[in-house]
């Protein structure tokens, strides 16, 4: 069996586009040409829905546009033709191969590359939590599990709040404003959206 690409989440279906089996995106990532350009991507299910032995599925993707004044993008997929199976393929993630990622300036990086980092008090260097996911929605937040805490905190992602990232070495420096870190509270949910992900 011919070993699978490393793969990078881009994208999750979030629902279908009319009747004949378009589906909607949420992009995770910044490069419209993933969901634009025709070509070979990879589908599978979310890590919390699927098995271990669940595997990526390899599709063809047709074409894609976004949808004006919106961050979704709606595209199509070979075989996907109808809305009951678009339908069908709610809720999976979009993938490329890892090998695939534009060339980025020094300096700038991947925000799914921010996934699994420790978030640190940039003021005394203390750590807090990690961050457990993205979620691309007009502006970027980043869902952070504080240590203790039941519930995730969205922390948007802006330098303002976020002003240092060290991927080499493993952590982002925040510093929040007053009040952003008692919002997560174990009776605090997270911020309503269509979407549960927030990019390569």
């Amino acid at each position: 069996m011919e070993q699978q690409p490393e793969l990078l989440v881009v994208g999750k279906i979030v629902a279908a586009q009319g009747l004949r089996g378009e589906l909607r995106v949420n992009p995770l990532s910044d490069f419209p040409e993933r969901f634009t350009k025709a070509g070979p991507r990879w589908m599978r299910a979310p890590a919390q829905k699927r098995g271990p032995a669940a595997e990526p599925q390899e599709i063809q993707l047709l074409s894609g546009r976004q949808l004006p004044g919106k961050e979704l993008f709606v595209i199509r997929i070979e075989g996907i033709n109808d809305r009951s199976s678009a339908e069908a393929c709610v809720g999976q993630e979009l993938l490329v191969p890892s090998d695939q990622r534009p060339k980025l300036a020094r300096g700038e990086f991947h925000l799914l590359d921010l996934v699994g980092l420790e978030v640190r008090l940039l003021e005394t260097g203390t750590p807090i939590g990690q961050v457990q996911d993205l979620l691309h929605a007009g502006n970027d937040l980043l869902e952070v599990q504080l240590d203790g805490k039941k519930q995730p905190l969205w922390i948007p992602f802006v330098e303002s709040i976020v002003p240092r990232v060290e991927l080499q070495e493993g952590w982002i420096g925040i510093t929040p404003p007053p009040g952003l870190l008692e919002l997560a509270e174990p009776n605090k949910a997270a911020p309503e959206n269509e979407t549960e992900d927030g990019q390569s």
